[in-house]
């Protein structure tokens, strides 16, 4: 009797396995965008410019104060582990970066009041600024397609997105592509 009711259940889930791969396959044939309509290369540097988001004191900053410089561009939140981790090294290179034309900003995906909240207890030398779940989709523009934290972009003084990270960053990669700046 079992062995019956076994195969019935394994027939059910090929039968529902198939309808669901059927479907995803028909129904997922997008058309290509038209030249005219496809974004930009500076579409996601142009997007971030005409932010204006509040810092962590929730005074409202316009990001395009940072034009025409070098920037490094982390997205993270408080809940993230390796985000926390490297805040220590990313105020440090900021600290290190200041005589030069490169600022690091800090987008936080999270509550005005979480982040206000982390400020608070963590020294970080860097603008850091609230973007809620907005953020997620500023990341997306730039390329954070699984919409992974940290991620970081590195933004040319041209405005031009030189690189992108994904995750914990590897502080002696990012020193060197800096350099190349």
């Amino acid at each position: 009797m079992a062995k019956k009711n076994f195969a019935t259940y394994a027939l059910v889930a090929l039968l529902f396995g198939g309808m669901g791969a059927y479907v995803a396959v028909t129904s997922n044939k997008a058309e290509p965008l038209p030249a005219a309509a496809a974004p930009s290369v500076n579409g996601p540097v142009q997007a971030l410019f005409a932010q204006s988001l509040p810092d962590a004191a929730g005074k409202a900053q316009a990001l395009s104060q940072w034009k025409g410089k070098a920037m490094v561009v982390n997205f993270w939140a408080p809940w993230c582990a390796p985000c926390v981790e490297e805040m220590p090294e990313l105020s440090a290179l900021q600290q290190e970066m200041s005589g030069k034309n490169v600022q690091v900003i800090g987008i936080g995906i999270d509550s005005p009041g979480n982040i206000a909240q982390f400020a608070e207890k963590v020294k970080i030398s860097y603008p850091v600024y609230v973007a809620g779940m907005g953020g997620t989709d500023l990341s997306r523009q730039f390329g954070n397609t699984a919409g992974g934290l940290p991620y970081t972009v590195l933004i040319g003084a041209d405005g031009q997105v030189k690189k992108t990270y994904l995750g914990r960053l590897k502080f002696e990669q990012l020193r060197a592509d800096l350099a190349t700046l």
